[in-house]
C-alpha cells in the first residue's frame, strides 16, 4: 500500500513538473525559445557536451577516493561505468537518487550487511558535493547586493527564503541528532559519525574532497554560462555565483526530473536581471538540461551490459 502511495506521489510529481515547464515555456514565447535554441552555437555545446564527461569522470573519482576511505575498493573503470549508469538513471528517473542507490547496489559485497559500506560511500560522496555547492550558493546571495546586482524578485525571493529555511532546519535535525543521538538511533548514527571522520577529516580527507567537489561543482556552473553563450546571452562572472547557483538549486526539488520544470522558471525570472528576456534564460535552461541529459548517453551502453549480464547469470 505504502509503495503504491509513493508511486502515486512520484507521478503527481511528474506531472506537475511537465506541465510547469509547459506553462513558462508557453508563457514566454516558445517560437522565440526554439528559434534560439536551433541557433545554438554549435562550439558551445559540443563543449559542453565534453564537460558533462569530465563531471562524470570526476564524479567518479570522487566516488571511488570515498570508498576507499571506508575500505571499499572500487577499480577506476568499475567506478566510471557504474557513475555514468547512475547518472543517466538520475536524469531519466524522478527523484534524483535513483542512480545512486543503484550505484550502492552493484557494488555490495556478499553476507549479510554487504550493502552499508557501499550505501555510506555514495551518501558521503554526494554529500561531499552538496556541501561545496550550498556554500558556493549561500556566498552568492550575500554578496549579490555588494556587487551591484539588482533586487532578487519577491516570489523567487520567497520560494528561496521557504527552500533556505527548510535545508537549514535539515542540517541542524542533523547535526544536534549526530551530536545527541537518542538511544535508539545510537547504535546507527556512531558507525556513520565514524565514517564521515574517515571520509572528510583524517589524513587531509578534506582537501581531496574540497577539490574534486569545487572542480565538479564549477564544471556545472560553467556548463551552464556556456548554455546561456550558446543561444546568445553571455553572462557576466556575477551570475556565476549568484543566478546560476539558485536555478541549479532547483533541481534538487525531489519532485522533478533533473529539475525540469523548477529550473526553467528560476531563469525565467533570473535574467532579465542581466538584462536579458526571460525567454532567453528559459532557453539556456533547456539547453543546459539536454546538454546534461546527451553526455550521460553513454551509461546506455553501460546499462545494457548490466542487463545483459543479469540476463545471463543462472
Amino acid at each position: 500500500m505504502r509503495f503504491s502511495n509513493l508511486r502515486l506521489l512520484k507521478l503527481i510529481g511528474f506531472i506537475a513538473a511537465l506541465a510547469l515547464l509547459i506553462a513558462v515555456i508557453w508563457r514566454f514565447d516558445p517560437a522565440r525559445i526554439a528559434a534560439s535554441l536551433a541557433a545554438a552555437n554549435p562550439l558551445l555545446v559540443l563543449a559542453g557536451l565534453l564537460l558533462v564527461q569530465m563531471q562524470i569522470i570526476f564524479s567518479a573519482l570522487r566516488w571511488r577516493f570515498t570508498a576507499a576511505r571506508l575500505g571499499q575498493k572500487l577499480g577506476i573503470g568499475q567506478a566510471i561505468a557504474n557513475y555514468y549508469l547512475g547518472t543517466l538513471l538520475n536524469q531519466l528517473l524522478p527523484g534524483g537518487v535513483a542512480g545512486d542507490a543503484v550505484r550502492a547496489i552493484r557494488n555490495r559485497t556478499e553476507g549479510a550487511g554487504g550493502w552499508k559500506t557501499p550505501a555510506q560511500a555514495v551518501l558521503f560522496e554526494r554529500l561531499a558535493g552538496q556541501c561545496v555547492f550550498f556554500a558556493i550558493a549561500a556566498v552568492g546571495l550575500m554578496l549579490w547586493p555588494l556587487l551591484g546586482g539588482q533586487a532578487i524578485p519577491e516570489e523567487l525571493r520567497r520560494v528561496l527564503s521557504g527552500f533556505s529555511i527548510a535545508v537549514a532546519a535539515i542540517v541542524i535535525l542533523v547535526v544536534l541528532v549526530f551530536r545527541f543521538p537518542p538511544e535508539f538511533l545510537r547504535s546507527r548514527v556512531e558507525p556513520l559519525k565514524g565514517g564521515m571522520i574517515r571520509a572528510f577529516v583524517s589524513d587531509g580527507a578534506w582537501a581531496v574532497q574540497a577539490g574534486y567537489s569545487g572542480a565538479i561543482v564549477g564544471s556545472y556552473i560553467v556548463m551552464f554560462l556556456m548554455a546561456s553563450a550558446a543561444i546568445g546571452a553571455p553572462l557576466p562572472l556575477l551570475a556565476a555565483i549568484t543566478a546560476i547557483p539558485l536555478c541549479l538549486m532547483m533541481m534538487l526539488i525531489p519532485a522533478t526530473f533533473s529539475g525540469w520544470g523548477a529550473r526553467e522558471a528560476a531563469a525565467a525570472a533570473l535574467w532579465p536581471l542581466f538584462g536579458y528576456g526571460s525567454g532567453q534564460g528559459v532557453a539556456a535552461s533547456i539547453l543546459y538540461g539536454i546538454l546534461a541529459l546527451v553526455g550521460a548517453m553513454p551509461g546506455f551502453i553501460f546499462l545494457v551490459k548490466a542487463l545483459l549480464g543479469r540476463h545471463e547469470r543462472p
